[in-house]
């Protein structure tokens, strides 16, 4: 245990090197924007869909310089979240069990997974069918002009939407550890969840209801079906685990 001064201490230092990790992947995200070509990965989609010939546009002479610097931060601290996880984690597991432990620390490698698969999927699969219906909708009363800056907005929310989105069974797993849920609860709001579903699903990709938001409706449901059987596995080893444990102070020792 320590003084609740020495705690103030160590978490002044856990975010201050959480900064410095931030301002240093920063500097290596805008390195790759200029020099790997991570604006040509984000603005492909848009080529494929309105045509080489078709260019962003921008309409303030510091507009560029400014979106590649936000782009190359979004993508330092991304680069960089695994050392502001850790920092987080070493300041709270002392606090913790050790059954807790052993439950969320698989679960931090299992978000990193869905993280990717779900940025993935919004880019190779949500991206290109929610372009095609949003910058053709209305083309027979509008042309289409895109600023560079609401095109990369759009883009990096909604990869970054999907990501987050795909942390669903992360989010379980650690609160079944805690003992906040069970996959009791869990069915019981398995209706409500895919109405939930539904609406984020209708929000992040607009356009066919029988296409787009089913196509994204159905790995967010998997993926609740997936939190439930992981709350099983979690929930029976908790009840193992108080079932076999240490009896209490001052009773019969089975021998």
């Amino acid at each position: 245990e320590m003084p609740f001064l020495d705690h103030l201490e160590e978490l002044r230092w856990r975010i201050l090197w959480s900064f410095l990790a931030i301002v240093v992947g920063s500097i290596v995200g805008f390195i790759l924007v200029l020099r790997f070509g991570v604006l040509d990965l984000l603005i492909n989609p848009f080529y494929e869909v309105m045509g080489e010939d078709e260019r962003l546009v921008f309409l303030s002479p510091t507009e560029p310089f400014f979106l590649i610097l936000r782009v190359g931060i979004l993508g330092g601290v991304v680069l960089v979240s695994p050392i502001i996880i850790y920092q987080i984690w070493a300041f709270l597991s002392p606090a913790l069990e050790r059954h807790e432990k052993g439950a969320i620390i698989p679960a931090l490698y299992l978000g990193v997974i869905l993280f990717s698969l779900g940025v993935w999927m919004s880019y190779a699969v949500a991206l290109p069918v929610t372009l095609q219906f949003l910058l053709f909708f209305g083309e027979d009363y509008f042309e289409a002009m895109m600023r560079a800056g609401d095109y990369l907005g759009f883009v990096t929310k909604l990869l970054l939407a999907f990501g987050v989105l795909f942390e669903l069974p992360v989010v379980i797993m650690i609160l079944s550890a805690l003992g906040l849920v069970t996959p009791a609860f869990l069915r019981a709001k398995r209706r409500h969840a895919i109405v939930i579903i539904t609406v984020l699903a209708s929000f992040l990709s607009p356009g066919d209801v029988v296409t787009v938001t089913a196509l994204m409706m159905l790995p967010l449901i998997l993926l609740y079906e997936f939190s439930i059987l992981l709350s099983v596995v979690i929930t029976r080893r908790r009840q193992k685990r108080d079932i076999g444990g240490d009896p209490p102070e001052g009773g019969v020792e089975a021998r």
